[in-house]
């Protein structure tokens, strides 16, 4: 999928900002790049197997049938519905065993060695990495002048592709200007590229803690990290706030469904914590995000944008006093999403009720000019975190 400039985000970022949209590919995601790569190198008609709780499973699954092999998928029981659907939908052969992503992963090898079956490592192994590395390739042509690439990072194995592409393009006089550099972005809550370039080695991480369920790898490998320590710039963590954030922008200003692994790039480039003014390229990694859990995905990201205020409004316990408050919430134009009325439970005086109102509002600082002119109103009002 070519890279395009996205005139919305530019302007918001002040700066030329082109978007690599892989959760267009098919399978919704850079993954059927890598797996592809290595599978079609095999002998014809040999088995492949991995195991994967969603973005991998799918491309596995669909460069298997486009190669005319028989793929193994192993999930974990929880895996997402829709995921599994679509995996077997690709003509793989789903099995679903262990609890968690790593007992799938044992049964998968256990797998491999006794059928004979090629195991696909979902980042561990160089013909997958050079296989996402066709992004920085491509990259090298479509955006030629770009600063800096941001690269959402699990388990390194993007990363490392994209980041060696540009290397060797760059160094090899395949490409004209400058090099851009290239970050990767994890989500703060999983870094565990962040804690291995700390600590020379691939560190396991105690527990991981993140809504981007498609970078949260306990431990990167020995190969991944070596390509971050040769061929890449910097890596950066994004909380779970800016997330949201950017997939409510994706969704606002792209018109795009994007899964919160493949928006952590953007969530970087809206933290406004980046350096230079040149052209920037977002890797917007996947977009394979549950239907059931998108609704709340976006209901967090308008939190975290400010875009819903909760007061506390403590009025005289007599008619028209809530009639009141939602006038002159009218009178601003505001939208009244929910309204709750509390005489009972609440710290309040004789003949006092509590009402708890949620409006809808444009960013954070409207909160202040809301209370304001509440209280100006005559109304005491609390925002409630």
């Amino acid at each position: 999928m070519p890279a395009y400039t996205s005139d919305s985000l530019s302007a918001l970022a002040g700066r030329k900002v082109l978007v690599k949209a892989e959760f267009r590919q098919r399978t919704g995601s850079f993954k059927i790049r890598g797996a592809y790569n290595l599978i079609c190198q095999l002998p014809a008609g040999h088995e492949v197997v991995a195991a994967s709780a969603g973005n991998h499973a799918q491309g596995v699954a669909l460069a298997a049938s486009m190669t005319g092999r028989n793929a193994t998928i192993f999930m974990p029981e929880g895996a997402s519905l829709p995921k599994i659907n679509a995996t077997r939908g690709y003509g793989a052969t789903v099995r679903l065993e262990g609890r968690v992503l790593d007992d799938s992963l044992d049964a998968a090898r256990s797998y491999a060695s006794d059928s004979g079956a090629t195991f696909v490592a979902p980042f561990d192994h160089l013909d997958v990495i050079a296989g996402q590395g066709t992004i920085g390739l491509e990259l090298a042509e479509e955006a030629p002048d770009a600063e800096l690439i941001l690269v959402p990072v699990g388990g390194g194995g993007l990363l490392a592709g994209v980041a060696a592409a540009i290397d060797s393009t760059w160094r090899t006089g395949q490409a004209a200007g400058n090099r851009p550099r290239v970050v990767g972005v994890e989500a703060a809550g999983a870094a565990s590229m962040t804690a291995a370039l700390a600590a020379g080695r691939p560190v396991a991480l105690a527990s991981m803690a993140t809504m981007a369920d498609g970078i949260a790898v306990r431990c990167v490998s020995d190969l991944t990290l070596a390509h971050a320590e040769a061929f890449v710039d910097e890596v950066i963590t994004v909380d779970e706030e800016e997330i949201s954030r950017a997939m409510l922008l994706a969704v606002e200003r792209l018109k795009a469904v994007v899964e919160p692994a493949g928006a952590v790039g953007l969530a970087a480039l809206a933290s406004g914590r980046l350096e230079g003014n040149g052209p920037v390229v977002v890797v917007l990694s996947g977009g394979n995000v549950d239907p059931m859990l998108l609704g709340k995905l976006i209901d967090h990201g308008l939190s975290a944008a400010g875009r819903y205020l909760t007061l506390r409004v403590v009025v005289g316990d007599r008619a028209g006093s809530l009639a009141s408050v939602t006038a002159d919430l009218a009178r601003l134009g505001l939208n009244v999403l929910d309204v709750e009325h509390h005489r009972n439970g609440r710290p309040l005086g004789v003949g006092q009720v509590e009402i708890q109102v949620t409006v809808e509002t444009r960013d954070r600082s409207h909160h202040r000019e809301v209370i304001e002119a509440l209280e100006a109103a005559g109304h005491h009002a609390i925002e409630v975190d």
